[in-house]
């Protein structure tokens, strides 16, 4: 970590004479403070990168480079009188994180929630309970994962998917990393055509490029962007039966009114930006506000609830009955929020603004200029994609947003699409394949996904030309 601080001390003994005072952003691209801004933040990116192997959380490398980015740009304007210039870009970048971290702190804390009142265990033992064969687990996992993420997260999705698949196939090391791949690129590609499925999603929404109808177009593209590689690796796996055991789980009271209270949030969400034309934060934030009361009724009624409970089970000599009472437990919301996925929000802050500051000082204006008016949209768009599966889809995509390219409709939908599933590329490209890598150490690796690219490549091709087929009507 040497590095960054020297590259900062030399600016402060650097002459600045060369840049022109002027009341638009300083052209700092061939500049000392550009070149390093750019040596900072592709450092702090390859630690990110090599965060399963170092044991780095990945926020920490960002929100240094983050803060080392903007004092270099804090102190270039102060020279040049323009503090005020780079104190509002600094503010818009806030802004913008605000808006996402709020909403993704309601969703996490909802999942948490339901994490809390056991509903994806029982998910979990429902599927082990049945009996199915690896074949079938392998289209089951990758079929809710598919349609749970877009309400869940990519990330959630695969976690939860994963815990069942390592849950079943024990030693099975060849079907666990065959069933891992077909998770993350079921969840990444279920995530792409829902405002609330991955965080890319979520900001193009956000945005307001793209309302929240209109994300139903990615529907069939992101179908085959799923099923073609799923169908060439189910040849591959066995139909044998692993040997698993069954474990009845009681829902926690109040799992499924929390489900409800959770559709009724995103409801409240949506409402606000498309009737009022408010920030989806607003009604995310008021949804909060169901969760917190219904925690105070399940506070105030506990007693009452666990009275009835076992009055009902004596009444009618049930030991099951008086086994359930289990399930009548407290329930806190602010612990629930603390359960939230912290590190990510970190990171996603020390994210924007690293590229919140390359914007100001002018690479994103030439990046924008080379792949969105050289270059034809589509291929540009293709392309981010492409740059997800290396660098990961959330910069990447925060970098396209802040250029602000004039697109079609179709094209913003076609770089939500090819964002959201370009990730399954590699291991490392996406949140979901990142987080497997742990939950699966060992058994899902880097070089195990590698192996499958060319056929994960042939689903996002398909994918694109699906979409440019179907939806060519959006492109005018």
């Amino acid at each position: 970590m040497k590095l960054p601080w020297l590259l900062f001390v030399t600016l402060f003994i650097l002459p600045f004479s060369t840049y022109a005072s002027t009341d638009q952003a300083l052209p700092l691209t061939q500049s000392t403070i550009g070149y390093a801004a750019l040596i900072i933040f592709a450092l702090a990116y390859t630690l990110v990168m090599l965060e399963e192997y170092l044991q780095l959380r990945k926020s920490k490398p960002v929100l240094l480079a983050a803060g080392v980015i903007w004092a270099m740009i804090g102190f270039v304007y102060s020279q040049h009188g323009q503090v005020e210039v780079a104190k509002v870009a600094l503010e818009h970048n806030l802004l913008e994180y605000a808006e996402l971290l709020l909403f993704l702190l309601v969703a996490m804390t909802y999942i948490s929630a339901m994490e809390e009142r056991r509903l994806f265990d029982a998910l979990q033992a429902w599927m082990v309970g049945k009996g199915f064969n690896f074949k079938t687990l392998f289209w089951l996992t990758g079929i809710l994962a598919f349609f749970i993420s877009p309400i869940a997260d990519n990330l959630t999705t695969a976690l939860l998917m994963c815990a069942v698949v390592m849950k079943v196939a024990g030693d099975n090391t060849k079907f666990i990393n065959l069933a891992c791949i077909n998770i993350v690129i079921a969840a990444n590609a279920g995530g792409a055509f829902s405002p609330f499925g991955d965080i890319t999603t979520l900001m193009v929404w956000q945005a307001g490029h793209v309302s929240f109808a209109e994300f139903i177009p990615l529907f069939i593209p992101s179908v085959v962007n799923y099923l073609v590689p799923a169908a060439i690796m189910s040849i591959f796996v066995p139909s044998t039966s692993p040997n698993v055991v069954h474990q009845h789980v009681e829902l926690k009271r109040g799992a499924r009114r929390i489900v409800a209270l959770f559709v009724l949030t995103i409801a409240t969400a949506v409402a606000f930006h498309a009737v009022l034309h408010f920030p989806p934060v607003i009604g995310m934030m008021m949804g909060l506000a169901y969760l917190q009361f219904f925690g105070f009724f399940l506070r105030k009624t506990l007693k009452a609830s666990l009275h009835k409970k076992c009055m009902l089970a004596i009444e009618n000599r049930d030991d099951l009955a008086l086994k359930r009472l289990g399930s009548v437990v407290p329930f806190d919301v602010f612990r629930r929020v603390s359960h939230a996925e912290w590190d990510t929000l970190l990171f996603f802050y020390g994210v924007v603004m690293c590229v919140g500051g390359l914007s100001l000082l002018g690479y994103l204006g030439l990046i924008s200029e080379v792949m969105y008016t050289q270059w034809d949209p589509m291929w540009a768009n293709v392309m981010v994609g492409i740059l997800s599966a290396i660098v990961d889809n959330i910069p990447v995509m925060f970098a396209v947003l802040t250029m602000e390219p004039s697109m079609s409709v179709g094209n913003w939908l076609l770089v939500t699409l090819t964002a959201g599933v370009g990730g399954s590329l590699l291991s490392i490209g996406s949140a979901a394949g990142v987080a497997l890598m742990g939950a699966a150490h060992g058994k899902y690796t880097f070089f195990g996904h590698l192996k499958w690219m060319p056929v994960i490549a042939a689903g996002y091709v398909a994918s694109i030309a699906a979409h440019l087929t179907l939806n060519s009507n959006l492109f005018n």
